[in-house]
């Protein structure tokens, strides 16, 4: 892959944002907030920094203001929040669906078509046709499309195209005959192979594991284009209000790209790095979890896994068959036997377990093995199950009694979707949160980008309401389980560090943590329903500097 036509300007703009350090700042005359020890908000109005980029000290409204600082910002009252923690994020990926084809707002097959044929032809130079965010559900047929379909806009160029949840992707028939895809060819445990007929050849959709027998065709990027995807991820990331970020499925790649960043002070924000399975886990960390590198900025926290796909492919594994597929009951990637063994191999060095599982039998799987491996590998583990979009309130007192950490990733949440799939007796076990808040699990929110859109506030008004940007449903979709907001503050900031093995670094703003922090337009606690949907970010803080800031309007 080559993606030299942005790489000055996204490098320029990392190393803009990388300089020397610091010297003491005081934020004041803000309308701050953060959540205390206990969980509890607490209001402050300003912050004074040390050159370390540490809080010194938290201000509130009367204290005496230090007489001599380097550096003064007035916030004009604006409200100041600690930065948003993504708990769920494939970083290097997310940076490469900006450098190639994004097919998110096609709404027909027609018009996926021409915008694929229009890049084809503006990049003649690259091997494959790669891009993301296809979505047939949107398109007026919403039938899926075939190679067929893809082979009118690519001709006889391999291209490869991952939906718009990653769940599946679509490949042309250059792309099919370079994996060696026939109607001989078996689908792979946790996965399946579209066919027109049963045993039939491929019709160009591959769901789930299958994925991989085209993607292991699909040419290895360059290190440079890991790097500039990373500059394009950060970039996205920073004007999000994002200051850290859970990283799953971090490559042996993808860490040399980030310690290439840190080593020339071009790495923004703090990654926690799960890594892309055991082999890689041992590559990068060794004899366990790397320590804190570059000023917190970069950790290798353990391992991410995953037990089955999601509830839109039907790859989600359940306790009981799908209402809208007879007889199917998901895709499971593994046994229990060897989810035992993943799941010992990692503990047994202290690395941090975070395995997907959406399926209610996935869950209670999991739940199951973290039980019997309780006794030998004991400690705090803080084993994380990603993704739980069904589970059952049978189990979520073995999920509290575990310790274990529920990360969930909201913007999969479609209702008529989830009703289709589950039938409405089952319904109610979509998408738990106030669930887990109620049993005292920790729960933790993230993205799922670049599988849904990179936008934190956006969830913070999902979780808060159970509705969407339109306000509908009235009361919100299974309305029961909608968050506080001081719950999605928690689960967004100091309860998202505390999943990373990183409290008392970042995550809450007090004294001696770092100074990540973001400001915003309005108070996103008190903003009414309406409004959630509407607060922005105007500026992104990380570890006492400015990381970026919106461009204000020009005043005639």
């Amino acid at each position: 892959m080559r993606f030299s036509a942005i790489a000055i300007v996204l490098y320029a703009a990392a190393v803009h944002c990388a300089g020397a350090a610091l010297a003491d700042t005081l934020i004041d005359n803000v309308d701050g907030f953060t959540l205390d020890r206990n969980a509890r908000i607490e209001r402050f109005s300003g912050l004074l920094i040390g050159d370390d980029g540490r809080i010194v000290q938290v201000l509130q409204r009367g204290d005496k203001r230090p007489g001599n600082v380097d550096y003064l910002l007035d916030g004009q009252a604006r409200v100041l929040m600690p930065g948003l923690i993504d708990s769920h994020i494939n970083l290097i990926e997310l940076g490469f669906s900006y450098l190639t084809l994004d097919l998110s707002t096609a709404r027909s097959l027609s018009d996926a078509q021409s915008r694929i044929a229009a890049y084809a032809a503006a990049h003649p130079d690259r091997a494959w046709i790669l891009g993301r965010g296809w979505d047939q559900a949107g398109w007026a047929s919403g039938k899926a499309p075939t190679a067929a379909d893809l082979d009118q806009a690519t001709g006889g160029r391999p291209a490869w195209l991952v939906s718009a949840d990653g769940h599946s992707g679509w490949a042309n028939t250059a792309a099919m005959t370079a994996a060696g895809l026939a109607a001989t060819t078996r689908d792979p445990p946790g996965g399946r192979i579209e066919r027109a007929t049963a045993g039939g050849k491929p019709t160009g959709i591959l769901v789930e594991t299958a994925m991989a027998l085209v993607e292991n065709s699909v040419p290895s990027p360059r290190p440079e284009d890991r790097d500039l995807a990373l500059a394009a991820a950060q970039e996205a990331i920073v004007k999000q209000g994002i200051t850290a970020v859970s990283d799953m499925g971090t490559t042996i790649e993808d860490w040399q790209s980030y310690r290439r960043a840190g080593d020339a002070g071009t790495l923004r924000i703090r990654i926690m790095a799960y890594a892309a399975g055991t082999e890689d886990m041992s590559l990068i960390g060794g004899p366990g979890p790397s320590p804190w590198l570059y000023d917190d900025r970069l950790r290798l926290n353990g391992v991410a896994l995953s037990l089955d796909g999601t509830l839109a492919s039907r790859g989600a594994w359940l306790k009981s068959p799908y209402a809208d597929a007879a007889g199917a009951t998901g895709l499971p990637r593994m046994d229990e036997t060897r989810l035992r063994n993943l799941l010992s191999r990692a503990a047994i060095d202290r690395f941090q377990v975070a395995i997907e599982a959406n399926g209610d039998a996935a869950g209670g799987a999991v739940l199951d093995a973290v039980q019997e491996l309780a006794g030998t590998y004991t400690g705090d583990r803080r084993w994380r199950i990603e993704g739980l979009q069904a589970f059952q309130a049978a189990d979520l007192q073995r999920f509290s009694a575990t310790g274990s950490i529920a990360s969930v990733q909201p913007a999969g949440l479609v209702p008529a979707l989830a009703e289709r799939r589950l039938g409405p007796a089952r319904s109610g076990d979509a998408f738990r949160w106030a669930s887990f808040a109620s049993a005292e699990v920790q729960t933790v929110l993230g993205s799922g980008a670049p599988a849904a859109a990179l936008s934190p506030l956006g969830i913070f008004a999902l979780v808060t309401t159970r509705q969407d940007a339109s306000g509908l449903p009235s009361g919100g979709w299974q309305g029961q389980e909608r968050l506080t907001r001081e719950a999605a503050l928690a689960a967004f900031t100091a309860g998202a560090a505390y999943a990373g093995f990183a409290e008392g670094r970042f995550g809450r703003l007090s004294v001696g943590q770092r100074a990540d922090f973001i400001l915003l337009d309005r108070d996103p606690l008190i903003a009414g329903s309406g409004e959630l949907q509407a607060v922005q970010v105007l500026e992104t803080w990380i570890g006492g500097r400015r990381a970026w800031a919106a461009a204000r309007p020009n005043v005639k």
